[in-house]
C-alpha cells in the first residue's frame, strides 16, 4: 500500500509534501520554496487568504511542523486487528471504567490517527478528551506518558487548538516533562512548547510558567541530542516575545548556546540572533570567551539559514562594542564576507552590507 500523507503536511501553493515549511504572517504555512517563488514574483497578499503582507515578509520556521513532516511514519491498520472506530477509542481513554491497557491501546491509536486528520484532532478536543490526555502526560509509566505526548503534539498542531490546550493546562504537564521525563519525552515535550508557541499569546503565557524556560536551559545542558535540538527550538520560538529573551538570558543560556553552536548545533544561532537584540544579551555575549571565533566559524561553514543570523548577530555585536569590531577585524570576517559576495538570499545581502559597512566605518556605540 503507497504511504498516504496528512493534507497539512502539502503546502497549499505547491499541493506537495513541505520540506522546509514555514509560517506567514497570515498564520498559514507554505513550504519556503513556494512561499518564497510567490513573494519574488511581485505579491505582497496572502496566497489564501488575500490580506496584505508587509513589504518585506517575515517567513518564520514550522520546527514542529517539519519535524513531524520528517518523522511521520504511516499507522496501517492490521488486517486481523481492525482499528476502533475514533469515538469508540475516544469513550474507552475517558471511562473511568476501562482498564489501563484499554487506554493505552486507544492512546495509541489515536495518537497514529490523529497524525493524518486534521478533522479528527478537532473533535477529539471537541469531545472533551484533553483533560482525559492530560492526565495520562501526568503518568508515572513512560509507556503511557509517550504515547499521551504524542497524542497532545498531535492535537496542538491544529491553530484552534493551541490557545484552548494552554487554557486547559497543557503547559504546566509539559514543563514538568521536561524536567523529570524520559529522553524521548523530553524530546517531545519541547516540540510540543514549539508548537504551542506558534500562537503569539501562547509565547507570554509559556514564558510566565516559572519553570518553563529554566527547564529548557537546563534541556541543552543534560540532554542528548535530539533534547538539545528541540530545546533550542522551542527557546527560539518563545524568545520572539521580548521578556522572554531577558528570562533566557537570566537562566544563563547565552554562554551555553555559544558552546552547543561551536559543538555543531547550528539550531543554537538563531537563538542567539534573538537574543543579542536585548542589551543584556549583548552584554552577556561579550563576557564569552571566543565568541567572535564561534561565529566566525558558521560564517564559513554553516547553512544559508546559519549564514543568515550569524551575519546579524555578528553586526549587532559589532554596533554595540568596539571591542568586537577589532576582534572580527582580527578574525579576518571582512574577507569572509567578500567571499559571500554573490550569495542570492536577500537577507545575506542585507545583513552582509550591514556588517561590511559596520567594519569599514566606526559604528559602535559602547
Amino acid at each position: 500500500m503507497s504511504t498516504q500523507f496528512p493534507d497539512d503536511f502539502k503546502c497549499p501553493i505547491s499541493l506537495e509534501i513541505m520540506s522546509d515549511p514555514v509560517i506567514l504572517s497570515s498564520g498559514h504555512t507554505f513550504d519556503r520554496v513556494s512561499i518564497q517563488r510567490w513573494l519574488d514574483s511581485g505579491h505582497r497578499t496572502c496566497p489564501i487568504t488575500k490580506l496584505p503582507l508587509p513589504e518585506h515578509p517575515c517567513l518564520i520556521p514550522n520546527h514542529a511542523l517539519r519535524s513531524l513532516i520528517s518523522n511521520y511514519t504511516l499507522v496501517s491498520p492490521s488486517k486481523s486487528q481492525p482499528c476502533s472506530q475514533p469515538q469508540t477509542l475516544v469513550s474507552a481513554l475517558t471511562s473511568p471504567s476501562s482498564p489501563i491497557g484499554t487506554k493505552l491501546d486507544s492512546l495509541t491509536h489515536l495518537a497514529g490517527l490523529t497524525k493524518r486528520d486534521s478533522s479528527l484532532r478537532r473533535k477529539l478536543t471537541e469531545s472533551g478528551a484533553v483533560p482525559a490526555v492530560l492526565k495520562f502526560v501526568d503518568s508515572e509509566d513512560p509507556v503511557l506518558q509517550e504515547k499521551a505526548l504524542s497524542l497532545l503534539l498531535n492535537l496542538s498542531l491544529d491553530d484552534d487548538n493551541k490557545v484552548g490546550l494552554v487554557a486547559e493546562g497543557a503547559v504546566n504537564r509539559v514543563v514538568k516533562i521536561l524536567r523529570i521525563g524520559s529522553p524521548d519525552c523530553r524530546a517531545i515535550a519541547a516540540t510540543i512548547i514549539t508548537s504551542l508557541a506558534v500562537v503569539e499569546v501562547n509565547k507570554a503565557t509559556i514564558g510566565a510558567y516559572p519553570d518553563a524556560i529554566p527547564a529548557l536551559v537546563r534541556l541543552l545542558i543534560a540532554g542528548k541530542g535530539r533534547e538539545k535540538k528541540e530545546a533550542a527550538t522551542a527557546l527560539y520560538a518563545i524568545c520572539s516575545f521580548t521578556d522572554n529573551r531577558r528570562r533566557a538570558i537570566d537562566c544563563g543560556a547565552v554562554p551555553i548556546l555559544i558552546n552547543l553552536l561551536d559543538l555543531g548545533l547550528e539550531r543554537a544561532i538563531e537563538v542567539l540572533g534573538l537574543l543579542v537584540k536585548c542589551k543584556e544579551g549583548r552584554e552577556e555575549m561579550m563576557k564569552v570567551n571566543g565568541c567572535v571565533k564561534v561565529l566566525v566559524k558558521v560564517l564559513k561553514n554553516g547553512s544559508s539559514r546559519g549564514v543568515q543570523y550569524g551575519l546579524f548577530t555578528l553586526n549587532c555585536l559589532c554596533n554595540y562594542s568596539e571591542f568586537f569590531c577589532f576582534e572580527a577585524r582580527k578574525q579576518g570576517v571582512l574577507g569572509i564576507c567578500m567571499g559571500l559576495v554573490e550569495e542570492e538570499n536577500e537577507k545575506i545581502k542585507r545583513y552582509l552590507s550591514n556588517l561590511v559597512q559596520t567594519l569599514s566605518g566606526n559604528n559602535a556605540i559602547g
